[in-house]
């Protein structure tokens, strides 16, 4: 069998008409009628009013939190265990990230955490939904109401999820999405800001495009960045957009697949299949080795790779992050859940181009792995 890689994008859609389209009227750059359709429509399907396209899911986060005035030295509550991008927006712009421990079991941010956390210098609170599953939101609101903090919500990874019947994406006072090649809808490289305040999306939309001035183009009263995305990647994004409900039922189906072949495997943490408010939907199928499992996760994805089978390792902690150790962010604390599972999780193939004989091969491999590693 060929190798499996972790991730490879599908493109069978419009995808290729829409391209054709831009190129054959010339709409190639960060102008043309993709870029506010794919605004209207991503806004649409999530409920909210305002969709500002950006180039990546890292300038969405950036955008967001200085649309949102974060000064220097303003703190930002948010989960350690997530990508430095969500971080790295608040430190930015000189604000300080606060870090809570997650779930052991959902992986997403113990929102009984919180409170504790926020300070008279925190301004804003940040949920980032983890790998399949939304954090509980509800919690995190009402605190958020409780002490006049913004919300800030990354569903970078949540495209068609719903929390209590309600899309992510749509919750808090502005929301991100990432539409990198391994996301639900991808453009490439791409990313969006959302809100329902039409003050704040005009600043996102400003921020995006240099903060050019409308009355004067080539003057500017703030600095803005360049992080505008181009009418071809926004005909990407329409044609995913359009087959998203399949997608999600796809990858639900390679969940199920996953679970049904590793449910009775000593040794393997799985992802949770549903909480009171949602349903996996198994953006990437991770894993976690338990204490039976004697070799190291790098061991296991090593084994796999010479099997033919691409992996990824877990994110790694904020609290850890040797570049904020360095620049004295964080502490010596420790965050024991987070540490754990970065330790001893990865993911598997998952795909939208993976087959079920595919999911079939990668299971019995790590399986044979495992069993070779107990005995």
């Amino acid at each position: 069998m060929n190798f499996i890689p972790v991730n490879e994008p599908l493109l069978d859609g419009n995808e290729k008409k829409y391209l054709i389209e831009c190129i054959d009227t010339g709409w190639i750059s960060s102008e043309g009628p993709f870029i506010d359709r794919f605004e209207k429509e991503t806004a649409a399907s999530v409920g909210r009013r305002y969709g500002v396209a950006v180039s990546n899911g890292t300038a969405a986060l950036e955008v967001a939190i200085q649309a949102l005035r974060i000064q220097p030295g303003d703190e930002v509550v948010m989960p350690t265990f997530t990508i430095i991008s969500c971080a790295a927006a608040v430190v930015k712009v000189g604000g300080v990230p606060v870090f809570v421990d997650c779930d052991p079991y959902t992986w997403n941010m113990n929102p009984d955490q919180i409170e504790s956390r926020i300070t008279a210098r925190t301004k804003a609170i940040m949920l980032v939904h983890i790998y399949g599953l939304p954090t509980d939101i509800d919690p995190v609101l009402q605190l958020a109401k409780k002490h006049g903090l913004y919300v800030i919500e990354d569903a970078a990874e949540m495209h068609g999820q719903t929390y209590k019947e309600k899309q992510c994406g749509s919750f808090g006072d502005i929301s991100i999405f990432s539409f990198y090649p391994n996301k639900h809808i991808t453009t490439g490289e791409g990313g969006m800001v959302l809100t329902d305040d039409p003050k704040l999306a005009e600043r996102c939309a400003s921020l995006r495009n240099l903060c050019f001035k409308p009355e004067r183009r080539f003057v500017h009263d703030e600095i803005g960045s360049n992080f505008r995305m181009t009418n071809l990647q926004a005909a990407l994004g329409v044609a995913q957009l359009e087959r998203l409900d399949q997608t999600v039922q796809r990858k639900r189906e390679i969940g199920r697949l996953y679970r049904k072949l590793l449910t009775d495997v000593e040794g393997l943490q799985l992802p949770v299949e549903r909480t009171e408010y949602a349903e996996n939907i198994y953006w990437v199928f991770g894993v976690v080795l338990q204490d039976s499992i004697r070799c190291s996760v790098e061991e296991v994805m090593e084994k796999l790779k010479q099997s033919g089978i691409g992996t990824r390792p877990f994110f790694w902690p904020m609290h850890e992050q040797p570049v904020f150790r360095k620049m004295g962010i964080v502490s010596d604390e420790s965050l024991p859940h987070a540490e754990l599972i970065a330790r001893r999780g990865f993911y598997l193939p998952s795909g939208l181009t993976l087959t079920n004989e595919q999911i079939r091969h990668v299971t019995k491999v790590l399986i044979s792995i495992l069993k070779e590693e107990r005995e």
